[in-house]
Order: structure tokens, then sequence, then C-alpha cells
């Protein structure tokens, strides 16, 4: 049977799934001695945000380059979507998420969004167009999981508090400013060249750090100081820039200020060659 396209899978939440708010209850818990206790870590799509591959890899102890060839499969660009995203890369015989052990995960704390939202899911009718659109919740239809039988009752509100959702969840309204932008709403392609600087400024940090510190970006952009010292050595606060600096970089935004005595010089160089 065809799998459904990533759209018409948003548009059946959109329009079938029952909405949820922050104050309805579920029934769920999720432990060991459960007989799905980590299968749905398996042949699963696990998208992956930028924050996080930021959190995975620090707590891993590994550069992004190297957690970006072990851990993803790279760069997709799914059926109605204009940016690449990151899928978490299962084992290539088992098909389990690599990060799961028989205990459970191993790298909990940090473990990604989509992770901790299970079984809750969130959705959005948000758009350039439609900023004021409704944002709601709705539970997982997963067949395998036998935690949405267990007796404990919560709210969403309390699910998501257990969970630790709110850093991730800061984070990824900042990337809706460059993802829900009107820009690519409203119907226009980015370059491969675009795409790969989004990639790499939301991705692989390292490089992005290696792009501003190592180039004549500085010279040519007029960066706040205070933020400067920042991103040398805070991945949250290079982050934060990558969201800000691809707006200027995709979009042309004044989010960023060029500098102009830079230019001046450069115009003159170009004239005299």
């Amino acid at each position: 049977m065809e799998k459904p396209s990533p759209k018409s899978i948003k548009d059946k939440i959109l329009t079938e799934y029952k909405r949820l708010s922050l104050h309805d209850k579920f029934h769920f818990a999720c432990h060991a001695g459960l007989p799905c206790f980590t299968k749905c870590c398996s042949d699963v799509n696990i998208v992956l945000t930028p924050y996080d591959v930021l959190r995975l890899r620090r707590r891993l102890g590994i550069g992004s380059e190297e957690f970006i060839e072990r851990y993803t499969i790279l760069p997709q660009i799914p059926e109605g979507q204009k940016l690449p995203v990151v899928l978490l890369k299962m084992d290539e015989q088992t098909r389990a998420c690599q990060l799961v052990s028989e205990k459970g995960c191993t790298v909990y704390t940090d473990r990604p969004w989509a992770c901790r939202m299970y079984p809750v899911g969130m959705a959005s009718e948000r758009s350039a167009d439609k900023p004021d659109g409704e944002e709601f919740y709705f539970l997982l239809e997963d067949r395998r999981c036998h935690g949405l039988d267990e007796p404990n009752e919560l709210t969403i509100r309390q699910w998501l508090e257990s969970q630790q959702t709110a850093d991730y969840d800061a984070a990824n309204e900042e990337l809706k400013n460059v993802t829900l932008h009107k820009f690519l709403t409203h119907g226009y392609a980015l370059e491969p060249e675009h795409r790969q600087m989004y990639f790499m400024a939301c991705y692989n940090l390292d490089r992005f750090r290696e792009f501003i510190f190592e180039s004549s970006f500085l010279r040519k952009f007029d960066i706040e100081p205070e933020v400067v010292e920042a991103i040398r050595d805070d991945d949250e606060a290079l982050l934060r820039f990558a969201y800000r600096w691809l707006r200027f970089a995709l979009f042309h935004e004044r989010t960023v200020k060029v500098n102009e005595e830079y230019e001046r010089a450069k115009r003159k160089v170009l004239r005299a060659e």
C-alpha cells in the first residue's frame, strides 16, 4: 500500500483528529513492564529539529558533522515543503533507533522533541497569511502502544511539563520565523545554495561558526559585540543568531546590518580593477 504524503497526513490531522487543549485529559503511561516498551522507537521517521541536533550531539560529545554522518539521513525535502529536513537514522539491520537499548533511551534527558511529545502530537493552521491560525494538540493513533490503556490520567499541560518541552518549544518558535516565512508560503522557491545555507546554519553549527569567525563575515556585517562574544562558545546563542541570519540571507529582512565602510572599500577596489 502506498504511504500517504506528508501533506495528506497534515490535512487528515486538521480535518479528522479530535483537537485537544492544554486542559484536556488522556490516559497514558510508559514503563518497562509494557510489552510494547521501546517498540515505538523502531522503524519510524523522526524529524530532528535544529535544537534536537544541538542537544543530541552535545550529549554524545561529538561535533556537528560527525553527528550528521552517523545518526541522520540527510537532507530530505518532503513533498509540499521547500526547506530540507533531517531524519534520525535507524539501524540498517534492525531498523531500531541507534540511541535506544533494551533498557530504554540512552539519551533520555536530551531526546528529540517528537520523542518527548509522544503520544501527543501538535498541529497548527498558522501560516504567513494566517498568523493567528489555531494550534492544537491531538493523540497519535498507534495501535502498538499499550501505554494508552494504562489507568494513569493527566492533562496535556501536565504531560508537557513532565516531558520538559519548554526549551524545545521556545527554540521551535524561533525556527518558525524562517520556515513559515511569507516568501516560502507565497510560492517562491529557494536556490540550491540558499538551501545549503539553511542546512549549514541550522544543523551544522560547527561549520556555521567557522563561516562566521574564519571568513570576512565579521568585516562585512556589523554584529553587536555582545552577540559576537556569545556565539563564540554558546551553541544556543549561535542557533538563535542562525535564524536571524537566515532571515537576512534568504529573505532580505534587515535583521543583520551591513558594514557600509567595508562595502564602500570593496566597491572602490572593484572600480580600480
